[in-house]
């Protein structure tokens, strides 16, 4: 598999153990962290975010797309602030899959403000999303992120996650869904 292939890699949380070579990072100052369930209010700063991420979001639109997200009991959204300034939000998803017994997770969202990366927030956010799932008996986690996304490849691997298979896109058009 190539170098380029395997950068694109759908990625799923296993037991093996933790890469004890950690980069160096900034102290997480738990004192000040406040991770919490994301309310309608946090829309413009969660669309902040998104556009962190390259997605060009409004924040009416974020507030649109938390009113359907917040009423799904199958999804979750934790944010975390430092002091009062949102900086960070994790989204996930709770299913059923044709392939096993039990339910399973997904990540769908984690973005972590500019100048608060590498500081413990994702950590802090995996951390909450993975106790969530377990809650509901999830038992296998899987994310997908952009192949140019490196540092966040080498984020997940530190953090448990492997590389187990390739993600697949198309955007469907009014034409292509009537035939």
């Amino acid at each position: 598999m190539s170098r380029t292939h395997r950068r694109n890699a759908t990625v799923e949380a296993h037991s093996a153990p933790r890469s004890r070579s950690r980069p160096t990072r900034l102290p997480l100052q738990k004192s000040k962290v406040r991770i919490r369930n994301a309310k309608l209010t946090d829309a413009p700063e969660l669309a902040a975010l998104m556009r962190e991420l390259g997605y060009q979001t409004t924040s009416n639109e974020m507030r649109t797309r938390l009113r359907s997200i917040l009423s799904d009991v199958r999804c979750g959204t934790f944010v975390a602030k430092i002091d009062d300034e949102l900086c960070a939000m994790i989204g996930t998803l709770t299913h059923v899959t044709h392939e096993h017994n039990d339910p399973s997770g997904k990540i769908i969202a984690l973005v972590v403000s500019k100048e608060q990366r590498r500081s413990g927030i994702g950590r802090a956010l995996i951390a909450a999303a993975e106790k969530d799932f377990a809650r509901r008996n999830v038992t296998r986690v899987t994310l997908t992120t952009r192949f140019e996304r490196e540092d966040a490849h080498r984020f997940y691997e530190g953090l448990g996650y492997s590389r187990t298979g390739f993600r697949f896109g198309k955007n469907l058009t009014p034409d292509s869904q009537r035939g």
